[in-house]
């Protein structure tokens, strides 16, 4: 059925919530109002409100609450209201949640997801306006997934309640009322947190994540009416880091942009950068390049934020610049 990515996120969820007796969603306005986003829109009233819980305004309190749970049989997904409130709750995140399996020697097991909603380009300002992802993706310990479309929300939250290990799935908030075909009753597509190829193309590989994806999507449809042949792929997973498929396109395309809604320092795309540099080196025509948020906060003023966040238009004038040097 056609659905929405936010009312894909609610049925991956009721389906986690039918699925495992021990599963319960915790977080702020979740109840009965739905969430601050509708993201456990009609959930409430489904599962009752033992299963749907409405937390205080207090994320390290009930992050380290969830991993209690998760350590005891349950199977928390904690929504935190936006992905920079992972700061907030940081030590239990990294230091707890992270670490617990390996500080027990892999006897106990921490079944836990958290989902954050990030982001620019919605005008919430520069602490309401990040997407986190970078931020936890150093961490052993973790998953890291990133939903760009309703079928990664759909599938990457069922995939991430059944492990056996924390998972932080990561959403954009531009992206709620985007809508894909997605089939409810298709197994749990266990590829889901592979890279992607979105468009097939011959002349430079455009690797992004989360809403940069439609973006770069947008761009390969512009360059292709001026002859440049465009390969995209949704990277998907921070962690785990998969770039066989990255390697495989830039073998065949030559050239690779990575396109993040990031600062340039630490972000993942250094490190796909390097990885394809050590890796497949004798078959680049051109130094891997990047687009990233520029080195300060997200501004409020919309003119700014347009213009701090890589665009379609920005994706294209840097790809052309890429195959014609």
């Amino acid at each position: 059925m056609m659905i929405t990515y936010r009312d894909a996120i609610v049925a991956g969820q009721r389906e986690s919530l039918k699925r495992f007796e021990k599963a319960m969603i915790m977080g702020e306005d979740i109840g009965a109002a739905g969430g601050p986003f509708k993201t456990c829109d009609g959930l409430f009233e489904e599962f009752g409100g033992a299963r749907v819980r409405d937390t205080p305004i207090c994320e390290e309190a009930f992050v380290g609450a969830a991993m209690g749970l998760a350590v005891t049989g349950y199977r928390p997904i904690v929504e935190l209201m936006f992905a920079d409130f992972m700061g907030v709750c940081f030590d239990q995140i990294v230091n707890g949640i992270a670490k617990h399996r390996f500080m027990c020697g892999g006897k106990v097991e921490v079944p836990l997801v958290i989902r954050a909603m990030g982001g620019g380009g919605t005008r919430f300002g520069a602490q309401h306006s990040q997407t986190g992802e970078t931020w936890v993706s150093q961490f052993p310990g973790l998953k890291v997934l990133l939903a760009a479309t309703p079928y990664d929300a759909f599938h990457m939250l069922r995939w991430a309640v059944r492990d056996n290990d924390p998972v932080i799935v990561l959403e954009h908030k531009s992206l709620f009322m985007r809508k894909e075909e997605v089939d409810l009753e298709a197994p749990i597509d266990e590829t889901v947190i592979k890279p992607h190829i979105l468009t097939q193309g011959e002349d430079i590989t455009i690797v992004a994540t989360l809403a940069m994806v439609e973006r770069a999507k947008e761009a390969a449809e512009l360059l292709q009416q001026q002859g440049i042949s465009v390969e995209v792929v949704n990277l998907r997973s921070l962690r785990p880091l998969d770039l066989s498929v990255i390697q495989e396109s830039v073998i065949k395309t030559n050239r690779l942009l990575c396109v993040e809604e990031n600062h340039s320092t630490g972000g993942w795309g250094g490190e796909v950068a390097w990885n394809i540099t050590s890796t497949v080196f004798d078959y680049l025509d051109a130094p891997p390049e990047r687009l990233t948020l520029p080195d300060w906060p997200m501004p409020y003023s919309p003119e700014l934020e347009d213009a701090a966040m890589p665009s379609t238009s920005l994706i294209v004038e840097k790809a052309k610049r890429m195959v014609h040097e």
